[in-house]
């Protein structure tokens, strides 16, 4: 199926994706943030910074599909924008999950490698934020549209390495189970999130590979 002549009206969708992932990237620094200080009322700002994104983001997925529902699109690649929009509020709604856990935990220290987690989730979020100015033109931007997917899948490679090292290393290193276990739980989250980044970018993959055959 050709689908050269859906991409016109689908650059209308474009600035609500951008926003979408200007909220993933902001709050992505956020999480980001929240790992260099061990100030509780820190933490209780960035996570109600971070909720105000995903209200956002609510807000921007509910004008995502009455924008989609006025298209002259194709049920196959409406579906797949469709997954794309989703996906995107979904890794918002794990970094707030992340964020919100930073401050039940009150964790005693956080260590380097709960940092590089981090790091990795706004290196993905960034490359995200620079493919959904490409989907304007989906042809002529492909090589670069699929130059970020490769980033993100190479980024979730490093958190998932990451976050099986700092495993062996706290179930080793940290004395105390109480304390261990919020490290262990917050990892884990921070790794969710960079697999929920990973499936942005695996959706857009998908609408572009559909679209090349």
């Amino acid at each position: 199926m050709n689908l050269a002549r859906f991409f016109h009206p689908m650059r209308e969708l474009v600035p609500i994706f951008e926003k979408q992932a200007s909220l993933l990237k902001e709050s992505a620094q956020l999480l980001c943030e929240m790992q260099q200080t061990l100030d509780p009322s820190r933490w209780r700002q960035a996570f109600y910074d971070i909720r105000n994104n995903e209200h956002q983001g609510d807000a921007m997925l509910t004008e995502f599909r009455e924008a989609l529902r006025k298209l002259p699109l194709g049920t196959g690649l409406r579906r797949e924008l469709s997954t794309i929009a989703m996906a995107l509020d979904d890794a918002l709604d794990v970094i707030k999950d992340a964020s919100n856990a930073m401050n039940i935990y009150n964790p005693a220290k956080i260590d380097p490698q709960l940092q590089e987690l981090t790091r990795i989730i706004v290196e993905e979020a960034r490359a995200l934020e620079q493919v959904f100015p490409l989907l304007s033109d989906i042809r002529k931007n492909a090589s670069a549209i699929l130059l970020q997917t490769d980033r993100v899948t190479e980024l979730e490679h490093d958190a998932d390495e990451a976050y099986e090292a700092y495993v062996g290393y706290i179930f080793s290193e940290e004395p105390d189970l109480r304390e261990m276990t919020k490290y262990k739980n917050l990892a884990e989250l921070y790794e969710k999130a960079t697999d929920t980044e990973k499936r942005v970018s695996d959706c857009i993959r998908i609408t572009l590979m559909r679209y090349d055959n």
